[in-house]
């Protein structure tokens, strides 16, 4: 199916992002509007580093919505050449959101790669659409969101591991993202780790696998692996955090928005922060049996592969 057989396939978390905010009361923290972007990664498959974004802004004192919709920015399609499908999607970002974006309404993302589109490529792809430039200085990391409000956060003593993703170095860097970890009060090393190696779904491919390890075992895979127990790993990306937790380090790595989470539980990193109960999802697949899951999500990264393939030949 164009899926290395040394790789793990994710599985679907239920009930999705969307599904829980739905699910849970409103709350309006009182200040000014802002969208939380419920990329395919995240609503799908971590639907925790999403609510932990969510609350995360309302902490900051913002009304947080969701859209429901099902919208998606687009990035696989145009990473293997779809141009016009890739096109076709971020026309109906715009066209649902134009009303807010023309109102100003910011939109913060916890995937960088998703949001870079919106940052870079969205304005490329509709040259002639001026609510695509708009949205395009509207998009925000949520760490570079935080950073320009000045946000004060929580705070959390111990050591952090700092990996950023590739897209998120493209697009303003992270350079927010470790001092807002060190605005909390931990001390923060920010590797230079450059690509993790999983690249999207480019590391699942069986003839990529060897140079995605190889890429991942330079810097950041041995980095995790010495790090104490109490030391988090932080890695917004969705890709980083798969390579760091399928390569045999024992660490599963905390996206910024999860770390903000648990500085408003407790004070302290515990031995293997990630672990911390607060932190924990309670996924439910409907009844559904694993291996049915987990097969949908095979097929879901097949396609890409196939899809690549395709356009090679």
């Amino acid at each position: 199916m164009g899926v290395s057989l040394k790789r793990e396939i994710p599985e679907f978390a239920s009930p999705t992002l969307k599904e829980r905010v739905a699910r849970r009361p409103a709350r309006n923290g009182g200040g000014r509007r802002v969208i939380l972007w419920a990329d395919t990664f995240t609503n799908s498959f971590h639907p925790e580093v999403g609510i932990a974004g969510v609350e995360a802004l309302e902490h900051a004192g913002y009304h947080v919505v969701v859209p429901q919709l099902h919208l998606c920015c687009g990035r696989p399609l145009y990473d293997y050449g779809m141009l016009g499908l890739a096109r076709g999607y971020a026309e109906r970002v715009v066209s649902h959101l134009r009303d807010e974006i023309r109102a100003g309404v910011p939109v913060v993302g916890v995937e960088p790669s998703c949001i870079a589109v919106f940052k870079d490529e969205l304005s490329k792809l509709l040259a002639f659409d001026e609510d695509a430039v708009r949205l395009s200085k509207q998009a925000f990391h949520l760490s570079e969101f935080l950073a320009t409000e000045d946000y004060d956060p929580p705070k959390l003593r111990g050591k952090a591991l700092l990996h950023g993703h590739c897209h998120h170095r493209a697009t303003g860097g992270i350079s927010s993202e470790k001092a807002l970890l060190e605005k909390m009060g931990l001390d923060v090393e920010e590797l230079d780790s450059g690509c993790c190696g999983m690249a999207g779904g480019w590391g699942y491919e069986p003839d990529h696998y060897n140079v995605s390890i190889a890429c991942g075992e330079r810097v950041l895979l041995p980095r995790v692996r010495e790090a104490p127990p109490e030391t988090l790993v932080v890695a917004d990306g969705f890709s980083c955090r798969s390579q760091i937790e399928q390569t045999q380090t024992g660490r599963e790595a905390l996206h910024v928005a999860q770390v903000l989470k648990l500085a408003l539980e407790r004070d302290e990193l515990p031995p293997y922060p990630e672990r911390a109960p607060e932190l924990q999802a309670t996924p439910s697949h409907n009844g559904l049996p694993r291996s049915l899951v987990a097969a949908g999500a095979i097929a879901l990264a097949a396609g890409a592969a196939v899809a690549a393939r395709a356009i090679r030949t």
